[in-house]
């Protein structure tokens, strides 16, 4: 029996150094009953669900999130998983799996290795990083660890400057990093075509 190939999507998700910033995060965030669109639901489905079981984890308390409760939650799911994975992530999702394949040994092959718009540090104009998210000095593990290392980044992101790039390029030495001009922000598109192109491309050298 064959088994499709495996993509393991890892969400974004916001962290707080203590409990009143949290409760003005959630008294001043902008609400909307309108339906939200984003391009790593429906649209990824649509575009590789044929060749592709996406697993998408709902990892813990994301508006307030802990590295170690994700770390953990994050490593119920590895048994389920096969060789030749690939792995994926926005922001907070994008650090959190930098820093997890920097400071563990993944058990399983991984094809590719996809982070969307990841912080570095807690430099962002209007968040901050804590709650155990902060990379090790050395990614060299990280970058061992993946057949094909790719960092995505906009131009007018302002959640995540493009700033970024250039400190995860200065570590980094053999991902591809890539800077879009335009990707609404902070990748809020319904579509990324250049990332499932990409995928298509990994899955045909398997």
């Amino acid at each position: 029996m064959k088994y499709k190939s495996q993509i393991l999507y890892i969400h974004g998700g916001a962290t707080f150094r203590n409990r009143r910033r949290y409760l003005d995060f959630l008294k001043n965030r902008p609400v909307c009953a309108g339906e939200r669109i984003r391009w790593n639901e429906d649209y990824l489905d649509r575009s590789l669900g044929a060749k592709c079981e996406i697993i998408r984890p709902k990892m813990p308390c994301p508006e307030r999130a802990d590295y170690a409760d994700w770390k953990i939650h994050f490593e119920r799911h590895i048994p389920l998983l096969r060789d030749n994975v690939i792995l994926a992530g926005t922001s907070l999702g994008g650090l959190f799996l930098a820093r997890y394949l920097a400071e563990n040994s993944f058990p399983r092959k991984i094809l590719s290795a996809y982070l969307i718009c990841p912080p570095f540090d807690n430099t962002l104009p209007g968040e901050e990083i804590c709650g155990g998210f902060r990379l090790p000095l050395s990614l060299k593990l990280m970058e061992k660890s993946c057949n094909r290392l790719t960092l995505c980044f906009s131009k007018d992101d302002t959640t995540v400057p493009v700033s970024h790039a250039k400190k995860y390029a200065r570590r980094l030495k053999k991902a591809d990093i890539i800077i879009y001009d335009n990707k609404n922000g902070h990748f809020k598109v319904p579509e990324f075509p250049e990332l499932v192109s990409m995928i298509k491309s990994d899955l045909s050298s398997i």
